[in-house]
């Protein structure tokens, strides 16, 4: 190969996806391309998609792992709606994705892995790099496996390993391409492989030997450059929703003053929040893995009996397992944090793929009136404030707490400008200490204005009370079974949860000025819905946007704000739950936009829906 000339091109903004078998490694090539654009200095969003099974044949079209970034100059919210690039390791991933990438668009295909037998696996009755079908694409083509062969041959690295490492051969072409630096992948391959020099020295050359393909080779003579986002100043890092709501329980437990204890049963998407909670035992975060979804509540219920912030983190079957000591929490009121990660349901569904379809089972899913504050977070950066929003709710009211995320915001990634932990809320409670009807300690006497109850640690002198599922006697929380009481208690609670609507901030509406159309959100439709916005108000439209983060109780303006507006659009990862309660609570009509299909929105959707609604 000779040096070749090669002309460059600047882009606004560039989609990348990198697709191949599950084991190719296409979420670690996606990450690591992430990472260097993020040190570039380039706003990015990502969407990993997963396969559901957990060892899907290989080469098969189920077994297709892909993992898509989009990069640019200036503010973006979702990862791309159609890649400009894809990165195709074998037939399935380019039969998969195919029908994503825009005419015109650029595949790099791995021509090693076009053979009969995984071309047949796929699907294919034909060579797609022969028979034409692949004429109105720029396809350029790399035989990917023996290139990796030939830079790790003196690595140390021998036999089928030696194809491992053509992942990073990937990241190396289209580091090139996008004039990425190659310093951030060394780096973590280096640190990654420490104990394994042979394994770091054949992701290094594989890397550098892609890099090198593409400043040699004429075919990639066509460069591109994103050039760096301008963005507020301060500290960034790059993270996922997962981590932001591990670091913002535990910043949530320090601004409580409280030690955390975090029990939970392994379940995908959730499983990271207890792995990145498990790294912070400086900050006094105990965890606990336990044998199963219902061992897992009952330990954080009795770590919050005990005086301690206790959690939970699990997915929606998990939920459906937890809820009868979540209702056992709610009527011994002590404050608790259910995290549920929501995935495509029911049952097992689909394990790896998101989802908003626990709503209704969060505010209504538990045996008898049983009324609990819900909370969702929108993005990835929000995952942290909404961590400690649920805190403060539960410590405040003395009440569990459900925090939703979900698939796409636990596992996408984006910049997150470090917060000033000083301008952090002090969310601080007391405990009882002496008795508070005469010489006595009455458990159910409630705070005037929040209905709360005190919190006493057992063990202190004089405070002894019963605990327990049996229905509490107003005051001296005694086991009662008067109907009158029983009722009284029931109205009690649920007025403790309406009050938090006096608490929580009015929704915040982004508003043209004589707009007729609002679009109402929550949870991780936030990215999706705002690109969709800006995409119609950049066409001449005016429109309204909101996005909800308490959806239990809702806020007190939520009401006179869908009332201003002659269509309000709804759009859910669900078949309609939010756009349900609306009509329930407020019987208006609203327009609902769903999507089942275990992918998140595309800002085109969202566009698309209020073009028709709008004309």
């Amino acid at each position: 190969m000779t040096t070749t000339s090669h002309t460059t091109e600047t882009r606004h903004r560039v989609v990348v996806r990198f697709a191949g078998d599950s084991g190719d490694g296409m979420q670690l090539a996606g990450a690591r391309f992430t990472d260097a654009s993020a040190v570039f200095g380039n706003d990015l969003a990502t969407l990993p998609n997963f396969p559901a099974e957990i060892r899907a044949p290989a080469g098969t079209l189920p077994g297709v792992s892909s993992f898509q970034v989009q990069i640019a100059d200036s503010d973006i919210l979702t990862p791309g709606d159609r890649p400009d690039v894809l990165v195709a390791m074998n037939p399935a991933a380019l039969k998969s994705n195919l029908q994503d990438v825009p005419e015109s668009g650029t595949i790099i295909i791995n021509t090693d892995a076009f053979e009969a037998r995984n071309l047949e696996k796929a699907g294919y009755e034909a060579n797609p790099l022969e028979d034409g079908s692949l004429d109105k694409y720029k396809v350029l083509r790399v035989g990917m496996e023996e290139l990796t062969k030939e830079a790790v041959k003196d690595s140390g690295v021998r036999g089928r390993a030696t194809l491992r490492s053509k992942n990073l051969l990937a990241v190396g072409i289209v580091a090139w391409m996008f004039d990425r630096p190659l310093e951030p992948t060394i780096e973590w391959i280096t640190e990654k492989f420490a104990s394994l020099p042979e394994v770091a020295a054949a992701n290094v050359s594989a890397l550098k030997a892609g890099y090198h393909y593409g400043e040699t080779t004429e075919i990639f003579s066509h460069t591109y450059e994103v050039p760096p986002a301008q963005m507020t100043p301060g500290v960034y890092t790059n993270v996922t929703g997962n981590q932001t709501l591990a670091w913002g329980l535990i910043a949530g437990a320090q601004q409580a003053k409280l030690p955390l204890l975090y029990a939970s049963y392994p379940i995908t998407p959730a499983s990271d929040i207890l792995h990145e909670l498990a790294r912070h035992r400086n900050f006094g975060v105990r965890t606990f893995q336990a044998e199963d979804e219902i061992a897992a509540v009952g330990v954080a219920l009795g770590a919050s009996f005990a005086g301690h912030l206790g959690i939970t983190g699990t997915s929606g079957p998990g939920v459906a397992l937890k809820s009868e000591t979540i209702s056992l929490a709610l009527i011994t009121e002590l404050p608790m944090v259910i995290v549920d990660v929501q995935r495509g349901g029911p049952s097992t569904g689909l394990p790896t793929k998101t989802e908003q379809s626990d709503l209704l089972m969060s505010i209504y899913g538990r045996h008898g009136e049983a009324p609990m504050p819900v909370v969702a977070a929108s993005t990835p950066a929000d995952a942290f404030d909404t961590a400690i929003e649920a805190i403060r709710l539960a410590i405040k009211y003395m009440t569990p707490v459900i925090l939703l995320s979900d698939g796409y915001i636990a596992t996408s990634a984006e910049p997150w400008r470090l917060p000033d932990l000083s301008q952090l809320p002090d969310i601080s409670t007391t405990f009882q200490v002496d008795p508070n009807h005469g010489d006595e300690y009455w458990p159910y006497i409630r705070e005037e204005k929040t209905l709360a109850r005190p919190w006493a640690v057992p063990g202190t002198a004089g405070l002894e009370h019963r605990v327990g599922g049996l229905e509490k006697q107003d005051g001296t929380g005694n086991v009662s079974y008067d109907p009158l009481n029983h009722e009284k208690m029931t109205i009690l609670r649920e007025d403790k949860i309406k009050g938090i609507a006096e608490d929580i901030p009015d929704l915040i509406v982004d508003s043209d000025d004589d707009a007729t159309t609002l679009v109402l959100g929550w949870g991780s439709t936030y990215a999706s819905i705002v690109a969709g916005v800006r995409r119609v108000r950049a066409n001449g439209h005016k429109v309204a946007q909101a996005h909800l983060r308490h959806v239990n109780p809702f806020p007190k303006n939520l009401e006179s704000v869908v009332r201003s507006y002659d269509t309000v659009l709804v759009p859910e990862l669900n078949r309609g739950q939010l756009s349900r309660l609306l009509r329930e609570r407020y019987l208006i009509d609203v327009k609902s936009l769903t999507k089942v299909q275990g992918k998140p929105f595309m800002a085109a959707e969202v566009e698309q829906a209020l073009m028709e609604s709008l004309s």
